[in-house]
């Protein structure tokens, strides 16, 4: 029978893409990593990573095997947490995974009424891109993840987790005050086809977003400043170098007068937030869950 504190090393490696980065995550040396790698890869009979110059990367076998070590380390922890309430003894930490614009925005105001009402539980909070973070779930070293979807893209499968819509986050036009077309309140697709574009590089969600209505509008659109960061994109519009979508939660109570925020015509777009945790999640998880809710209803 293959070691579960193995499998469990295993997994940090996969989550961490090095085996310094894991060795820093689980409080060991890089030489025990490695040392415990080897066993396991003894044990399978196979490597299990591939090395290279920044890293470590999983072999298919490694691929494999860390997505069941995921559910199997998950479990051994429910069952740690269960024997602790059968013994009286509560939950005493709750990590969150979440992106970095609901980190700006719906996050906090439920991360701060926690801390009120649990001020003893050690609170953690992981910046965390989509669709990365199901695994960590799954491994349970988070609680919860707050993740995304965007028109034209597909959410990875949830492994058995719940996973439900959050809030809808509708995506405005941002454009520099002094564009040709910021007089308009409703500005279709087809008339920027001409203009400069901000967004994410290939494959960002966001920017398959763009393309994807693109395509449906049967216009090409030129992205020549690519960032996945909107406050940088931001910036760029306020300085009059394109034009962006940005998700609505993201502009309330936007000051700056260099930027002017119209809706594209057609169907209403928007993202999805959403939140995925296990299917019996803890007394605390369930506490943020409603905060997080709560949060997203504001």
């Amino acid at each position: 029978m293959l070691d579960v504190n193995r499998l469990a090393v295993l997994v940090r490696i996969a989550h961490h893409g090095s085996i310094t980065a894991a060795a820093t995550s689980l409080s060991i040396t890089p030489a025990a990593v490695s040392q415990q790698l080897a066993k396991l890869e003894r044990e399978v009979g196979c490597p299990l990573v591939d090395r290279h110059p920044r890293g470590v990367r999983l072999t298919a076998v490694g691929e494999a095997l860390a997505a069941h070590a995921e559910t199997i380390v998950g479990q051994v922890r429910a069952a740690e947490q269960h024997v602790q309430v059968l013994l009286g003894q509560q939950p005493t930490q709750l990590t969150v995974g979440t992106f970095a614009s609901a980190g700006q925005t719906l996050v906090p105001p439920a991360l701060a009424r926690f801390r009120r009402e649990y001020p003893d539980v050690a609170l953690a909070l992981r910046d965390l891109e989509p669709p990365d973070g199901y695994g960590l779930v799954t491994s349970r070293e988070l609680d919860l993840l707050i993740t995304h979807s965007y028109p034209g893209g597909t959410m990875p499968d949830a492994q058995g987790l719940r996973r439900f819509l959050l809030l809808t986050d509708p995506l405005r036009l941002a454009l520099p005050a002094d564009h040709p077309l910021a007089d308009r309140q409703r500005i279709a697709l087809k008339t920027l086809a001409d203009y400069e574009w901000i967004s994410g590089g290939p494959g960002i969600p966001n920017r398959v977003c763009l393309e994807h209505l693109a395509q449906q509008a049967k216009v090409n659109v030129h992205v020549a400043y690519e960032t996945a960061d909107y406050q940088v994109t931001l910036a760029l519009v306020a300085a009059g170098l394109g034009v962006a979508l940005v998700p609505s939660s993201l502009l309330d109570g936007l000051g700056d007068r260099r930027i002017a925020v119209r809706t594209l015509t057609g169907s209403p777009v928007a993202r999805g937030i959403h939140l995925a945790h296990h299917r019996q999640p803890n007394p605390l998880a369930l506490a943020m869950i409603g905060f997080l809710t709560r949060s997203g209803n504001r």
